[in-house]
């Protein structure tokens, strides 16, 4: 493969700049519902937004009370936003005074066990979707599965591939080609996601109430009557407080082409766990998860990044890899932006641009064990204490100043910039500037504006949420739909309900067999 410099030079003609500038974004955000008093919303999903099981737009994640917003993909930002903001204008105006959380970390829950488990309906997948989610609450808790996030979907254009694959040495396929290609884009985005949590991590303090039941060797201090924060931390999300799963540190899944993916994935979906195993599957006629393995299926598995492919109806995410290739990658790292009323900004997304495009240029060579220890101990040091004055990461085994490393990327970065920049519209060096500062600044970046407004307000993270969340409601009740945007939302609804009674009333097999059906069943690897 060519240089990253090498790269640049090609695409610095009029075709390449806009192959660069062509690119599909969708965007998925998880808010929490709360009810007038700041906690957590126990109602059913409102019938008003539809089926969560079949509205493409308006679903649930792991509980009742977890929204899930989902855009269709777009090629521009500002339509992919205004897409976005749309669906939770016109939530909100639906969903009788209830309010949005706007940040990653849960707060004011009470007893865990009240956390409603989403409920799919009585359709076999609806029913294996239910009990995915009470298996993650035997092994984790409700707690940890309530903690939200953005997850960012990203494709470069065909013809930004047909460029590449033109100056490759093509000993494959374009169609395997541009999965190879997608893989180095991970193994780049792994060695540099510490980059998101450090500019985009908006998990510096929690509610005391969050680690009241767990045990944390974390050196927190305290604020007000009920905050807990690290004077440093950029996203106690991404932390050991957050989604993490000790036990998929065996599976050693591989990220260096997508055969040695697939098959690491099956072998992990097929790995007995002794732990999870003292659980219990069917217990007294009741399931309580799908199986005892390390994953009950792939979706279980936890990373920050993932390779997809728009699967068809019954296929599995791999295989719809295995059938297709790469399609698209989703970002999984991002905490939600409370200072967006839709939990992420347009700054960002013209980051994650520059960021991705980045990470698919730049020569990726495979990793090993050592790198990946590497990889995983840089972001921890960003995570629990990335505004550290002169924090220093790990480089290929040496020392590197974070600022330092941060600043030769940035400059990288400014060169995609320049590319897709016009001279009329200069947004993503305008963005760059903005990360600059952050650099130099860390009181800049989102964990450090967090801190110091509740410092400077000496108000609790509850509070300060509690009247943000109010802020946006107030913000997005009062956002104007169109009659023609509030009767689609309305027909989607609707046409979601009917799908979800049409796969209640053609089931043929029971549940059981349902089950073993769906896991008797794997791709070609």
């Amino acid at each position: 493969m060519k240089s990253f410099n090498e790269l640049v030079a090609v695409l610095s003609d009029q075709p390449g700049r806009e192959a660069l500038r062509t690119m599909y974004r969708g965007i998925e955000r998880e808010a929490l519902r709360i009810d007038g008093t700041g906690h957590l919303a126990m109602d059913p999903h409102p019938k008003v937004l539809g089926s969560a099981l079949t509205h493409s737009r308006i679903t649930t994640d792991y509980s009742e009370s977890l929204l899930e917003f989902i855009t269709p993909v777009h090629s521009d930002i500002n339509e992919l936003l205004k897409d976005l903001k749309q669906t939770h204008a016109y939530t909100l105006q639906h969903i009788q005074g209830q309010k949005l959380w706007p940040v990653s970390m849960p707060c004011y829950v009470g007893k865990t066990t009240d956390i409603p488990i989403a409920n799919y309906g009585t359709s076999n997948v609806g029913k294996m979707k239910r009990l995915y989610r009470k298996g993650l609450t035997h092994r984790y808790g409700a707690l940890m599965q309530i903690i939200s996030g953005v997850h960012f979907n990203f494709s470069a254009s065909g013809s930004l591939f047909e460029t590449m694959y033109s100056v490759s040495d093509k000993t494959m396929d374009l169609n395997d080609f541009t999965s190879n290609a997608y893989f180095g884009l991970i193994r780049n985005y792994r060695r540099l996601v510490w980059v998101l949590p450090y500019l985009f991590g908006a998990s510096p303090a929690i509610c005391e109430s969050f680690v009241k039941n767990q045990s944390t060797d974390l050196a927190f201090e305290k604020l007000g009557r009920g905050t807990l924060y690290l004077p440093y931390a950029t996203s106690l999300r991404m932390s050991d407080l957050g989604y993490t799963n000790q036990e998929q540190e065996c599976l050693n899944i591989s990220y260096n082409s997508l055969p040695e993916y697939l098959e690491g994935m099956q072998s992990a979906i097929n790995m007995p766990s002794i732990h999870f195993e003292k659980i219990g599957v069917k217990v007294d006629g009741d399931y309580r998860q799908l199986n005892a393995n390390i994953l009950q299926i792939e979706n279980e598995f936890y990373s920050p990044i993932r390779a997809k492919r728009v699967a068809l109806s019954g296929e599995k995410p791999s295989e719809a890899l295995a059938r297709g290739g790469v399609e698209y990658i989703e970002v999984r790292a991002l905490d939600v932006n409370p200072f967006s009323e839709i939990g992420i900004s347009e700054e960002q997304v013209r980051f994650l641009d520059l960021f991705l495009l980045y990470c698919l240029l730049q020569e990726s060579p495979n990793t090993d064990n050592v790198e990946e220890q590497e990889i995983a101990a840089n972001l921890k040091s960003v995570v629990l204490e990335g505004r550290k004055p002169d924090l220093t990461l790990l480089r290929d085994g040496k020392p590197v100043a974070l600022s330092q490393w941060m600043t030769a990327l940035l400059d990288d970065l400014g060169q995609l910039a320049d590319l897709i920049d016009t001279d009329k519209d200069k947004s993503y060096q305008e963005t760059l500037s903005q990360c600059a500062e952050a650099v130099n600044d860390p009181s800049k970046t989102l964990s450090g504006k967090i801190m110091k407004q509740l410092l400077q307000q000496g108000v609790d993270h509850g509070q300060w949420v509690a009247n943000l969340a109010h802020e946006y409601q107030t913000t997005l009740m009062n956002y104007s739909l169109s009659e023609q945007i509030n009767k689609q939302y309305q027909i989607a609804a609707d046409d979601s309900l009917t799908k979800q009674a049409q796969l209640e009333d053609c089931d043929e097999l029971t549940f059981d067999e349902y089950l073993k059906t769906y896991f008797e069943h794997s791709y070609e690897v």
